[in-house]
């Protein structure tokens, strides 16, 4: 796994960087293959920036969020990236397992 953090404005503090790559090494669970993240940073103002890009097994997920306290953003931007990735490995399993597609399955058009 491969994490890079870049901070806009701000300074990445050892902390910070423990803290954010602890946050990112959990999506793991979900994709199991090479993962490539890269985090940004950002502070504008009293808005603090978490931006997230991850690149895994043929997909990209990405999520950003915005507070006033930049521990809370990366917290609330990896509840979505977890979202994204258990989703897609959702998708993966079915499609191993067999199912029909959605749209067959609801009758849809054909």
């Amino acid at each position: 796994m491969q994490i890079t953090i870049t901070g806009h404005q701000i300074e990445i503090t050892p902390a910070l960087r423990q803290y954010t790559e602890e946050k990112v090494a959990k999506v793991r669970r979900y994709l199991n293959t090479t993962i490539n993240a890269h985090v940004v940073l950002k502070v504008e103002k009293l808005t603090h920036i978490a931006e997230v890009t991850i690149h895994a097994n043929g997909v990209d997920l990405h999520g950003e969020e915005r507070t006033d306290n930049l521990y809370a953003a990366i917290d609330t931007v990896m509840d979505k990236i977890d979202r994204q990735a258990k989703k897609f490995k959702g998708k993966i399993e079915g499609k191993r397992k067999g199912q029909k597609p959605v749209a067959d399955a609801l009758g849809g058009a054909q």
